[in-house]
């Protein structure tokens, strides 16, 4: 019966208002380009597997030439570990745990066998004074420098290689396009172009003037458009980095500009290369030796994503394992009450305005189906089953969105809810009734979220209802937490109860 996962109008037109790009924009956005790979995870997987591998050849040796069969040695095994750690201590001082330093060889390796070799040095000083020299083998002790520093070499061989092909296929690269098509725009583009190991990649440049002082390209950048033009691209192409060339007295036309691009899932940075106004030096972060200032961040990123993916994927497998018997009698339900197919899937809003299909439960009666949501469904609305009625009520109706979470990935358990493209306000899209609204999709849309739980659910028949709606998502948003995420779950079940505003 679920196995019937037919749809509703699945092929449906969708109207979409999408700016019209430049030819070169079109170009660039076209391009295949794989998904990024975090620099601070990889760094961060680096440091664990340098433990793992270090405290393998150290624990190996151990029982192949020390222990002989006998009980483990807690002292020798404690030892281990405290050189593994000291180790990884003495990579980091040595700062080859970066993406720039895994790329290259003779720098990474000096530096990995000094660090190694003070390990050491300091484990067999601190054995001498502790008087510990004559317990410790001599064999082993050797044997474990010799065979970890192999294993360590070894591995970031492997890890180069690794390294190199993700250069290759865009995967560690900022991409980064640029506001300011002048000389400030020249003058930063070349700065940036000319640092050795920079995993920037200047996809172009955008400004709204025309006249004389907008350039067609900047150090070989070409001009791609105006700043509007800047949302609709990334939501065609991945972009990491907006970048500011234009000085800070420009400041009206900056704040003009980051109302419209705050939206957008993607770090925005003021370059500060050419401002005679200096900051404090904490003040700066830097690209290369280009200093800039941090003005919005993108949320929800490194090990933050990852976690956050982790635990939609295994509570939501969980949740999905023990709802099973429940969505088959809905299923069952469903079916008894009206002709039509179980499940059907709906065009909704998803990451950085990208359009997904979303899965539930039919509700509404199959020859009355309404796919783009062009009409909200209102109380006493007889287009809904009497089945439909029960689960729109309680939301069992979005049980099947576990599948988007636990196997499409499209979804994530909390967030802000996927409204649907053409859901509207009296006759007024949703991004058109509310200021910042596309703001909400600078993360996964969610199952529940902050708002359902604090009765900002259902229908939108009201100013009010939106405005409270984004205002909670982008308070979850800038927010976030495990913990955050784990509350709103365990607080879902409650809102539930109340049925407040579903029909």
């Amino acid at each position: 019966m679920i196995d019937a996962a037919a749809t509703l109008g699945a092929d449906a037109p969708v109207i979409e208002r999408r700016r019209k790009l430049s030819a070169a924009a079109l170009a660039v956005a076209n391009l295949k380009v794989r998904p990024a790979y975090s620099p601070v995870v990889i760094a961060g997987l680096v440091r664990m597997v340098d433990l793992l591998l270090i405290n393998m050849v150290g624990i190996a040796l151990y029982l192949g030439y020390v222990a002989h069969g006998d009980p483990p040695s807690w002292e020798y095994l404690a030892a281990i570990f405290a050189m593994s750690l000291a180790a990884v201590v003495a990579f980091q001082a040595a700062d080859i745990y970066q993406v720039q330093a895994f790329r290259g060889q003779l720098r990474q390796f000096t530096r990995m066998i000094s660090a190694w070799s003070v390990v050491f040095l300091l484990f067999i000083g601190a054995s001498f004074f502790a008087k510990l020299g004559g317990e410790v083998s001599r064999v082993w002790l050797s044997g474990f420098y010799i065979a970890g520093l192999g294993a360590l070499i070894g591995d970031r061989l492997l890890l180069r290689t690794l390294v190199r092909r993700w250069a290759r296929d865009g995967r560690l690269d900022r991409r980064t396009v640029v506001v300011g098509a002048d000389d400030n725009g020249e003058r930063l583009i070349a700065a940036l172009k000319a640092q050795d190991d920079s995993d920037l990649h200047i996809l172009g440049v955008f400004d709204d003037r025309n006249d004389d002082r907008a350039m067609d390209s900047c150090a070989g950048s070409p001009k791609l458009g105006k700043v509007d033009d800047i949302i609709e691209f990334a939501r065609r192409t991945r972009v990491d980095l907006v970048l500011f060339a234009l000085p800070i007295a420009a400041e009206t036309r900056i704040l003009e500009m980051l109302k419209k691009l705050w939206v957008l899932p993607v770090d925005i940075r003021l370059s500060a290369h050419t401002n005679k106004l200096r900051f404090r030096p904490r003040s700066y972060s830097y690209l290369g030796k280009v200093p800039t200032l941090d003005v919005f961040e993108a949320p929800i990123t490194d090990w933050d994503l990852v976690t956050k993916q982790l635990f939609d994927r295994l509570v939501g497998a969980l949740i999905l394992l023990l709802a099973s018997p429940l969505m088959a009698l809905v299923a069952l339900a469903i079916k008894r009450d009206s002709p039509g197919p179980v499940l059907f899937r709906q065009k909704r809003f998803g990451f950085n305005n990208e359009r997904i299909d979303v899965f539930k439960f039919r509700s509404l009666y199959h020859h009355q189906a309404d796919p783009t949501a062009a009409k909200v469904v209102t109380k006493n609305d007889p287009r809904v089953t009497r089945v439909g009625r029960f689960i729109r009520r309680t939301s069992l109706d979005e049980l099947p969105q576990l599948f988007n979470v636990v196997f499409k990935g499209n979804l994530s358990l909390v967030g802000p809810r996927p409204h649907a493209v053409q859901g509207k306000l009296k006759s007024r899209l949703f991004d058109e009734a509310v200021d910042g609204y596309f703001a909400r999709h600078r993360v996964k849309p969610g199952i529940t979220g902050w708002a359902q739980i604090n009765g900002w659910r259902g229908e939108i028949d009201s100013d009010e209802k939106i405005q409270k709606r984004v205002e909670h998502d982008l308070y979850y948003i800038e927010n976030w937490s495990v913990l955050f995420d784990l509350y709103i779950l365990l607080k879902t079940p409650l809102a539930l109860l109340k049925g407040e505003n579903a029909y």
